[in-house]
């Protein structure tokens, strides 16, 4: 089968094609289809026109000419050009949701078009948190309401989109849940020890007990945390705390660093920033305990977050609030421990907990890296993607 992935945007770290279609698209080669990958790279314009192979995956980077027609224009040429057998469309919106909304006017018969959502982008969503013009929210709210019921099926990222599309109508056989894969690359097995010991040596940690922050910072409020990394801190006065990740929003990242001074956190946290992927499980390797927070709104609850799988297929215990798909990831008391959003209290107190009992640490990483590769690896995701192209 030669399935064509589209997308809104190129290979941008923390974007939908670098981790969610590429994600789908190594098993799916792996198991003899030809995929390819067509993207518009407007956030690196440098690269417009260019092609290469990852994996065996195929990756089209369209040339960026003609402004947003031209570019729908080029993508749909080389899409058709190429003869495909399914065309899968990552996001509703911008130029994937163009691309679809072509297909479904005048090739629906041709091609079998399956549309993407892994987020809601309308009231309530990314519309009411990116700086998007009134025009442009106007038209991807209608392109998210049009895509999502005008293709022959329809993949989603959570439980929360899934119940979304069938308030829309869309027949719940149409509508496939298909959560996210970790965005690192894994084996299965836990992190080397002697790299685990490397990189504690790197970081000047040594043995002390290790909390993980894993997060882009825009899911909560700042305050939030801080206030459960200083009361950690007090009863655990030797913990190394690791934050990694860039933030979303500089605000909120500003926002983070003057709550840090303010608590007298400043010198306990070790702030890694952006790291690459290839070296992200080496540094997530050492982690004990990981801190998931999340607000309970939409956004939050439509989503699923690569991060926070990123985290159990490497077994670190996480101690999360309760929101969305993270119920889905963690299997509360098994793998990490959960908790209504704003549970302070109890946070500090199973987070406390568990940097002290290494016994229980072991047993809940087990279980996480198992409840990974049982149920959200891309090689099992990827056996039902192949069963919805048909």
């Amino acid at each position: 089968m030669r399935v064509a992935m589209v997308g809104p945007f190129g290979l941008h770290p923390n974007k939908t094609m670098s981790s969610r279609a590429l994600g789908f698209a190594r098993p799916l080669v792996q198991r003899d289809h030809q995929v390819k990958l067509f993207m518009p790279p407007w956030q690196t314009a440098d690269e417009a026109d260019r092609s290469w192979r990852e994996d065996g995956v195929e990756l089209r980077y369209t040339p960026l000419k003609g402004g947003p027609i031209g570019i729908a224009r080029q993508l749909i040429r080389e899409t058709f050009q190429w003869e495909p057998d399914v065309v899968h469309c990552f996001k509703p919106k911008a130029y994937s949701g163009l691309v679809a909304w072509w297909i479904w006017q005048f090739h629906k018969k041709r091609v079998r078009l399956i549309v993407d959502s892994d987020d809601w982008e309308g009231a309530g969503g990314w519309n009411s948190r990116a700086p998007y013009s009134p025009a442009q929210k106007k038209f991807f709210s209608w392109q998210e309401q049009w895509g999502m019921s005008h293709c022959h099926t329809l993949t989603v990222a959570s439980r929360t989109l899934e119940s979304i599309a069938w308030s829309q109508g869309i027949e719940p056989k149409r509508v496939i849940y298909l959560p996210n894969g970790a965005g690192i690359a894994l084996d299965g097995s836990a992190a080397p020890s002697e790299t685990v010991r490397f990189k504690r040596q790197e970081l000047g940690i040594g043995e002390l007990p290790i909390l993980l922050l894993y997060s882009r910072l825009f899911e909560f409020d700042t305050a939030r945390l801080v206030k459960i990394l200083a009361a950690v801190k007090a009863a655990v006065p030797d913990v190394a705390i690791i934050s990694i990740g860039e933030s979303l929003f500089a605000s909120d990242r500003a926002n983070m660093r003057y709550e840090i001074g303010e608590a007298g956190l400043t010198d306990a946290i070790i702030d890694l920033g952006w790291v690459a992927l290839d070296h992200l499980p080496h540094y997530l390797g050492i982690a004990d305990v990981g801190i998931y927070l999340m607000d309970d709104t939409l956004i939050n609850r439509t989503k699923c977050p690569v991060k926070l799988a990123d985290m159990i297929a490497m077994g670190i215990p996480v101690v999360a609030e309760s929101v969305g798909q993270v119920s889905e990831y963690i299997l509360n008391g098994q793998s990490g421990i959960l908790h209504p959003t704003g549970d302070v209290t109890n946070i500090i107190n199973d987070i406390v907990n568990l940097l002290q009992d290494e016994s229980k640490r072991r047993r809940m990483s087990a279980n996480a890296r198992e409840h990974y590769w049982q149920t959200f690896s891309w090689r099992r995701l990827a056996v039902r993607l192949e069963q919805a192209y048909g």
